[in-house]
């Protein structure tokens, strides 16, 4: 009895011992960031003659757009594929300075992402005048059921033609966005080369944050952290969103100083969209 008393002794000994290395071995990886590597997963390089219209929708139709912009968007006629990058090009078609007078393109992804490194690589337009809105952005995948702002917004990059040498980075959600004016941005950011050479606009996202970065991931310029109490208006990034891509014309925004029919046509050139798992 007194061996079989020492063995039992000796195996729960062990089982105790083990079963502290595994709780502290569930804490670590708890408390442990997210890595995130390069390792490619999803892109469009536009390296062809013409729009992979298997990774693009074409979001075509009249003006407005919740914006009171000016443009109305066609599907192709404003869009150019060529010498790496794409290309969207806002035209006047009518008289100008009304509403329907102007065309240019909107582009959605057909896949979804959830999680990782995404990042574009664009110039805005060269031209000089206000009346532009380019962006790229990203929308979560459930807007046509639950509507905006409670899908979430992220903006990569946002522009004004009006305000050079500036661009945005923004979040917007039920709970913060510009309708109530408490969005979560860099607020205007001065990048003088905007208007002249490509700029990557990033960002890195986990369960925990999302942080926007331009050029490299170690330019951070806002971490937007999980809220203690997270909910689905104040954080509704824990679901996939696709991306957008397009160039508005006039708007709430894009055409507070007005529209400058001297700049037209006017592109937006994409070199990239990437994404990092």
């Amino acid at each position: 009895m007194k061996i079989l008393w020492i063995f039992l002794t000796m195996i729960a000994f062990i089982n105790c011992r083990d079963a502290s290395k595994t709780s502290e071995t569930s804490k670590t990886s708890e408390a442990s960031p997210l890595k995130i590597k390069d390792t490619l997963y999803w892109s469009d390089e536009f390296n062809g003659k013409q729009l992979d219209t298997l990774l693009w929708n074409y979001e075509t139709g009249a003006h407005g757009w919740g914006n009171q912009e000016w443009q109305n968007y066609t599907a192709g006629d404003n869009v150019e594929v060529s010498d790496g990058t794409l290309k969207i090009t806002a035209r006047k078609v009518g008289k100008g300075q009304q509403p329907g007078d102007y065309t240019s393109t909107r582009l959605t992804s057909k896949d979804t992402f959830q999680y990782g490194r995404m990042e574009v690589r664009l110039k805005v337009p060269k031209e000089t005048g206000p009346g532009l809105w380019p962006a790229a952005w990203m929308l979560g995948y459930d807007i046509e059921t639950i509507g905006w702002p409670d899908c979430g917004e992220i903006d990569l990059m946002e522009y004004v033609s009006y305000d050079l040498n500036h661009v945005h980075m923004t979040f917007h959600t039920a709970a913060n966005n510009h309708l109530q004016n408490t969005q979560i941005t860099t607020g205007p950011m001065v990048l003088e080369t905007i208007e002249e050479s490509f700029h990557t606009y990033g960002i890195l996202w986990s369960a925990q944050a999302i942080t926007f970065y331009i050029d490299d991931p170690t330019n951070t310029k806002l971490r937007f952290t999980k809220p203690d109490d997270p909910t689905t208006a104040n954080w509704p990034f824990d679901k996939p969103y696709f991306f957008l891509l397009n160039m508005a014309v006039g708007g709430a925004w894009g055409g507070q100083e007005g529209v400058d029919d001297t700049i037209f046509p006017a592109t937006f050139e994409i070199d990239y969209v990437r994404v990092y798992r």
